[in-house]
């Protein structure tokens, strides 16, 4: 399905998974760009101390996304955003099989991306935010050799924590790449049309 196939720049969107590992209730009080900084640091030291990820274990890989990635992912809001207008048109059901065959595919690319994590560091840059502000855009580089990568996020405050929505690689955000092709397979097959070819996505990556 060529609206829904994954361009090159998503092979980066693991940075987005170094991003949110495992925060503690200190950690969740810092700002967001010194959290994003300390955590991706931690993630990334650890996948390069994992000879198993860099081996390609994707189940492995997928374990670790699951654990310490999606807790700290707003994926309803993410979700909504992608299909659009057409999310208030789902039912209760739809929606929830959207989410849930949304987060699958996200996590496969994670996984298929962090195994290719080798001297990779990330650099913040300047951010501009007010204390009060309870959505901030946090943005980043991910550097190693070549050219470095932009990697933006834009989290929300829950109460003390932050929580990523969107992340924007090389200048495309993730949710307006994804809310286009959505709207694509909704107008050709309706919801239950889109739920399909993200479930038969899935599907053929397990294969």
């Amino acid at each position: 399905m060529q609206s829904i196939r994954l361009t090159s720049w998503t092979h980066w969107m693991a940075a987005a998974a170094l991003a949110v590992a495992c925060v503690g209730a200190q950690a969740q009080a810092k700002a967001p760009d010194v959290l994003i900084k300390e955590v991706s640091t931690d993630v990334l030291d650890a996948v390069k101390a994992d000879k198993s990820i860099q081996a390609g274990d994707v189940q492995k890989v997928i374990a670790l996304v699951d654990a310490k990635v999606l807790p700290y992912f707003n994926f309803q809001r993410m979700t909504a955003l992608a299909v659009g207008r057409n999310w208030r048109q789902a039912t209760p059901e739809q929606q929830k099989a959207l989410q849930n065959e949304f987060k699958t595919l996200l996590v496969r690319t994670y996984a298929g991306a962090l195994a290719q994590v080798k001297d990779q560091t990330v650099q913040l840059r300047p951010m501009r935010s007010s204390p009060e502000d309870t959505e901030v855009v946090v943005r980043t580089e991910v550097r190693g050799k070549g050219d470095p990568i932009q990697l933006d996020y834009r989290l929300e405050k829950a109460g003390d924590s932050w929580k990523i929505y969107d992340v924007n690689v090389l200048g495309v955000w993730l949710v307006e790449n994804y809310r286009n092709s959505f709207a694509q397979e909704i107008s050709a097959g309706g919801i239950d049309g889109l739920i399909a070819k993200l479930a038969e996505r899935n599907k053929a990556a397990k294969s």
